[in-house]
């Protein structure tokens, strides 16, 4: 009797089921006597093609906690919130692949579709030619792009600059002297590209309204003054978060304010 209790043990699948946590999650537990299961991407893939999108999230966020994040993992998340109708986190995840990678065209699609189902329609600023240019060519690759590509514009400026140096040929010499100048412009530019990425990523400075509607206060206190509302998805820029319960944020527009620290979270 024994062995044959034994040999059911063995042969038991593991039991898990969905558990949704108190933020609507689903997550994957199991019982104590399941075997932990590692999920992979192809899982969540799987359970979002299936239409159950609240496992494909919990999935995709194990992947992330696992294996790091990416601007992929991340617009999957997006898509998956945007087929909830969950526009606000739908948007935290588009403008977090975004940071990581402006020059992907499916994940500024994805944004700018989030975008029109948001109650604040935000007007383009004016700005100068010269900032939307440098604007344009910084989201033509990811920081990693861009620090690859320093690298082969310095290496191509030591190469001609070692023919300028070394070469007997008059006209040699100056068409070396015009090209490693040229090369050397370009890597310095390409590196500020980087380096712009990199601080965007690091710094942190700006965030997803989460909450339907805020009312944005003229002073950290519920006491100020009301000064305009604005509602989930709407993208701000922190200017003073120094204070513990409240952040002076900053809008497209220049207007400015100060709102709950619970009410947005973090790109």
């Amino acid at each position: 009797m024994k062995k044959i209790i034994a040999l059911l043990l063995t042969v038991l699948p593991v039991v898990a089921y969905a558990q949704e946590d108190e933020s609507g999650m689903t997550r994957i537990v199991t019982d104590s006597t399941a075997v932990d299961r590692v999920y992979t991407l192809a899982d969540a893939d799987s359970a979002y093609i299936q239409g159950d999108y609240l496992t494909a999230i919990d999935i995709y966020q194990s992947v992330i906690e696992n294996q790091g994040v990416n601007a992929t993992l991340y617009m999957n998340l997006g898509n998956c919130w945007l087929k909830r109708d969950e526009i606000a986190k739908a948007i935290l995840y588009y403008e977090r692949a975004y940071l990581l990678d402006p020059s992907d065209p499916d994940i500024r699609f994805n944004l700018d579709l989030a975008r029109t189902k948001t109650v604040d329609k935000v007007n383009a600023v004016n700005q100068l030619f010269i900032v939307v240019w440098f604007k344009k060519l910084l989201a033509v690759l990811d920081v990693n792009g861009w620090a690859v590509m320093t690298v082969i514009l310095f290496a191509l400026t030591i190469i001609l600059t070692g023919v300028l140096l070394f070469s007997k040929k008059l006209g040699l010499r100056k068409i070396s002297f015009s090209f490693s100048v040229f090369f050397l412009l370009l890597s310095i530019l390409s590196f500020i590209f980087a380096t712009t990425q990199m601080g965007d990523i690091r710094e942190r400075d700006t965030a997803i309204i989460m909450s339907p509607s805020v009312t944005v206060k003229s002073t950290p206190t519920s006491a100020g003054t009301d000064l305009f509302i604005i509602h989930e998805g709407r993208k701000v820029k922190i200017l003073d978060s120094s204070m513990k319960e409240w952040v002076e944020i900053r809008l497209e527009d220049g207007n400015t304010g100060w709102i709950p620290v619970d009410v947005m979270e973090i790109i």
